[in-house]
């Protein structure tokens, strides 16, 4: 699940020194920096009752059999415990909306400053890929769309690549009309469905 992040099960026994009280496999629901909570739901392996965790840092110790067991857990555990680990991870990837004006690959002035915004992100990354997709609104026949949203694509990546991206680390695509941020009867312009997605991961 995207909203739900879980400690590494076996990362705990490596950190137990920090921590003596806590027992190993432990799981822990851990908010996005948006606040945003997911949920998981930890069932014995033999009887009992599963256990749904859905809250900020709710944690229980899920042995191989019996019932898991609550277990106290806030921020400063998490980093006391877990403080490694969590360096350890990947960057997440982080996405930006460019839109275009109408019926062209070329970009609206908005959009220019948060094209200059992708290349912060790429200096964080010491490998960075990235996928370019692109899409338009519904005015056009569909195929004509298809190309238009590869075009504005591949507009991108050219552009990423005269900034010195490497060709080879970017893949395009384009979705055409098939994949509106706001839905529209055919034939209608919406400025926001004309836009080019681009993840850095």
């Amino acid at each position: 699940m995207k909203a739900l992040k879980l400690i590494p099960i076996l990362a705990l026994g490596v950190f137990l020194t920090a921590c003596e009280s806590l027992k190993p496999n432990v799981v822990v629901v851990l908010p996005e920096q948006n606040g945003h909570v997911g949920a998981v739901v930890v069932t014995p392996a033999v009887g009992g009752s599963a256990t749904v965790l859905d809250k900020p840092y709710a944690a229980v110790h899920a042995d191989a059999g019996g019932k898991p067991e609550a277990v106290a857990m806030d921020q400063a555990k998490v980093d006391k415990v877990f403080g490694q680990v969590l360096a350890a991870r990947p960057i997440p990837p982080k996405s930006f909306l460019l839109y275009f004006q109408e019926g062209s690959d070329e970009l609206t002035a908005e959009s220019k400053p948060i094209f200059e915004q992708v290349f912060a992100e790429i200096a964080r990354r010491p490998a960075a890929d990235m996928v370019v997709i692109g899409h338009t609104d519904r005015v056009g026949n569909l195929l004509d769309n298809d190309n238009l949203a590869l075009k504005r694509a591949g507009s991108m990546r050219d552009a990423l690549v005269r900034r010195g991206v490497a060709a080879d680390v970017i893949a395009i695509a384009g979705r055409g009309e098939r994949e509106p941020l706001v839905a529209t009867a055919d034939g209608i312009a919406e400025s926001r469905n004309r836009r080019v997605e681009i993840s850095v991961r």
